[in-house]
C-alpha cells in the first residue's frame, strides 16, 4: 500500500479515504505526501453518503483507498457502490488503490466483487492482497500489488527501496499454502460464518448493553457502547471514552478490544464504538462471551 501511494503521489495531491479506516492509511497518504479527505461510513450499514463522497473529489484527488471487505467494520461495498465510486474516479481520472486482503472471507452469501471487474476501471485500478488473512500466515507479510502498467514500474522501484526484498522462505512456503486451495477457504469461512452469528445472536440473546453490527467480511465485529455508563472517568480521565472502556475490558473483565478512536481521523468520532476480533478458537470465544455477561450498564 505504501509503495503505491509514493509510486503515484506528487506534492499537492489528495487521497479520499473512508473512514472507519485501517489504521494505517491516513498516515501512509500524509507520509507520501498527499493531503487525505476522509469521509464516514454510517451506522447500522456502513454506508456512505454520496453527495459526502462527492464533495471529497476535486481537480487534486489523485486516488481513493477502498478496503473490501473492510477492516474493522467487515462492509462488503456492494456493485452499486463500486460503480459510484468508478463514475467518481472517472471523472476526475483517479486511481482506486484497493485492499482486498480478506476477499475470501465473506458471510451470508455477500459477493465480493474487486474494482478491478468494473467497467472502465481496469486501467484505474491498483490491487493490494496478499497472504496474511486467507491463508491464516499474518507473520509472513507476503503480498502483491496488481496495477496497470504506467504505475506499475514505479511502484516496484519504491518497493524495493522500502523493503529490499522478502525472507527467501516466506514465498516459497506461500506456493504451498496456494496449493491447498479451495479447501482452507471454505474451511476457513465455515469457521468465521458461524462464529460472526454466534457472536450476533449471544449478543441479542444477552441483551448485552454493547451494541453489534454485524460484518459481512473479514473477522472483525465494530460494536456501539454509548449505553455502557462510562468507566471510572476519574480514573482515566485523560482518555477518550473508548479508550477508558478497553481499558476497563482488560483489567476488569478480561477481554481486550481496539478503541474506536483508533480508526478515525477525529478520535472523538469513535469515542462510543470499539472493535472485537473473533478470528479465535471456539473455546476462547465461549470464554470471552461468559467474561462479557458480566457487563452491567
Amino acid at each position: 500500500m505504501m509503495s503505491a501511494m509514493m509510486a503515484i503521489i506528487n506534492p499537492g495531491d489528495e487521497i479520499v479515504v473512508f473512514e472507519p479506516f485501517y489504521e494505517n492509511y491516513g498516515p501512509d497518504a500524509i507520509l507520501s505526501g498527499a493531503t487525505p479527505r476522509f469521509v464516514q461510513l454510517r451506522t447500522p450499514d456502513w454506508s456512505f453518503d454520496e453527495r459526502e463522497l462527492a464533495a471529497a473529489f476535486g481537480p487534486h484527488t489523485k486516488a481513493i483507498i477502498l478496503n473490501t471487505p473492510n477492516n474493522p467494520t467487515g462492509k462488503v461495498f456492494t456493485r452499486a457502490e463500486l460503480e459510484f465510486i468508478r463514475d467518481l474516479c472517472v471523472r476526475w481520472n483517479a486511481y482506486c488503490i484497493t485492499d482486498e486482503i480478506y476477499e475470501h472471507i465473506l458471510y451470508d452469501g455477500a459477493e465480493h466483487i474487486s474494482m478491478a471487474r468494473i467497467d472502465g476501471m481496469r486501467d484505474r485500478t491498483i490491487v493490494i492482497n496478499g497472504l496474511s488473512k486467507t491463508y491464516s500466515v499474518t507473520g509472513w507479510r507476503v503480498g502483491w500489488v496488481l496495477a496497470p502498467p504506467e504505475p506499475t514500474q514505479p511502484i516496484r522501484k519504491v518497493h524495493d527501496f522500502l523493503t529490499v526484498g522478502a525472507a527467501a522462505p516466506a514465498p516459497a512456503s506461500g506456493r504451498e499454502r496456494f496449493a491447498l486451495c479451495p479447501e482452507l477457504l471454505r474451511q476457513a469461512c465455515r469457521v468465521l460464518c458461524g462464529q460472526t452469528r454466534t457472536a450476533a445472536e449471544n449478543s441479542h440473546q444477552r441483551r448485552f448493553i454493547i451494541t453489534v453490527f454485524k460484518p459481512r467480511g473479514a473477522y472483525y465485529i465494530m460494536t456501539d457502547i454509548a449505553r455502557f455508563a462510562d468507566p471510572d472517568p476519574v480514573r482515566f480521565q485523560a482518555d477518550t471514552n473508548d479508550v477508558r472502556f478497553a481499558k476497563f475490558l482488560v483489567e476488569e473483565i478480561g477481554v481486550a478490544v481496539v478503541p474506536g478512536s483508533s480508526f478515525y481521523n477525529n478520535a472523538h468520532d469513535g469515542a462510543s464504538q470499539v472493535r472485537f476480533t473473533f478470528c479465535k478458537k471456539e473455546e476462547t470465544l465461549a470464554a470471552a462471551e461468559e467474561r462479557l455477561s458480566k457487563l452491567r450498564p
